[in-house]
């Protein structure tokens, strides 16, 4: 007698096309463009989405291409990046918040790779010189100061501008953005990373202590930094940390598997930066098995919690409400959908 056993697989309810409908009617409700310059509305009743959540939301466009390779798409990035120099300039050095240039700098190194235009890659590398240039200092053993007051030194900027020296390293051809990139991640993990639990805590303030919140913006990019670092370097302890600080985010900060349901504001579109970079560590290292059924339960929840509109806010536990929404709010979700294939990808 032959007995089989069953295997309980996950039923997700989205799929592919999903995806595609998740970024229309994002879209739909929130982009603008005119005469070729494009950007994100506020909320659903109008307005501009601010400096740093218009960046991420470029990224989410980039996403979006990196899935389909859609043409209609690849315009939308050379729209959202001349919309965004038109608004704010070519030079964004009077905005103190070092962490906004350089979100807009990733935003445009990688808008270069899509798109071949030098014009981002310029604008990627004068911003990233400029931050360094006055917020790396000997203060606290090194690190970026968060804004030019110089009051803390950061996760949100020095996680970001690690995974963005990687980038200038591969785009520029010039490896002394790789010795920034080693350095400030070296300096991240000492001040800000926990590597017993895989923590990484929000900010490091002059006088020594230590702001212990753990958000999963800042996670998602340390594991960005660290699963680039260990492609240019190969060296297996940014590996280690990248599985450590994923492994702290599926088991601590996703109660009972969905990521947090942050609130409004700056915190509203965290979790979109996580799975970003998670996602991409996860592919680069073909971790499916391990991870798949955990990430795809989010991007299932986010899509089940959308409204008759299709959009989906950013508590992926409660239906999406009628009423004004915030697009930085509702662009986790798309992310999700961009990033998490529908099915579990064949590992090489």
């Amino acid at each position: 007698m032959i007995f089989l056993l069953s295997v309980t697989v996950p039923a997700f309810a989205f799929d592919a096309h999903d995806a595609d409908a998740a970024f229309t009617a994002f879209n739909t409700n929130f982009y603008v463009v005119s005469h070729d310059l494009g950007h994100y509305k506020k909320n659903t009743d109008g307005g501009r989405s601010d400096f740093w959540t218009q960046a991420e939301q470029i990224e989410m466009i980039i996403d979006a291409y990196e899935r389909t390779g859609d043409a209609p798409t690849k315009q939308m990035i050379t729209e959202s990046i001349n919309g965004f120099t038109h608004h704010f300039g070519q030079d964004w050095t009077r905005n103190k918040f070092n962490d906004d240039l350089i979100w807009m700098t990733i935003a445009c190194a990688r808008g270069y790779l899509v798109t071949s235009n030098t014009a981002f890659r310029k604008l990627a590398k004068h911003h990233f010189d400029a931050v360094y240039q006055r917020a790396w200092s000997s203060s606290l053993d090194g690190g970026l100061w968060w804004t030019t007051d110089n009051t803390s030194k950061n996760a949100c900027i020095n996680g970001p501008a690690a995974l963005a020296a990687c980038f200038l390293s591969d785009i520029c051809a010039d490896k002394s953005y790789l010795t920034k990139a080693q350095a400030i991640y070296a300096w991240e993990r000492m001040r800000l990373f926990n590597p017993n639990t895989g923590a990484v805590y929000d900010n490091i303030h002059t006088n020594g202590n230590i702001g212990r919140y753990v958000f999963t913006y800042n996670t998602g990019t340390f594991i960005g930094a660290a699963n680039y670092l260990y492609k240019l370097t190969g060296e297996t302890n940014y590996l280690n940390d990248a599985f450590r600080a994923a492994d702290f985010t599926r088991n601590q900060l996703a109660h009972g598997g969905t990521l947090p349901a942050y609130g409004s504001g700056d915190v509203a579109g965290f979790n979109g930066i996580f799975l970003r970079w998670m996602v991409r560590f996860v592919n680069d290292h073909q971790l499916w098995q391990q991870y798949y059924d955990w990430l795809a339960g989010n991007a299932d929840a986010a899509w089940k919690v959308r409204s008759a509109g299709s959009l989906a806010w950013q508590n992926w536990n409660s239906p999406t409400p009628q009423t004004t929404l915030d697009a930085w709010g509702c662009s986790s979700a798309v992310v999700a959908l961009q990033v998490i294939p529908s099915k579990r990808p064949t590992e090489k």
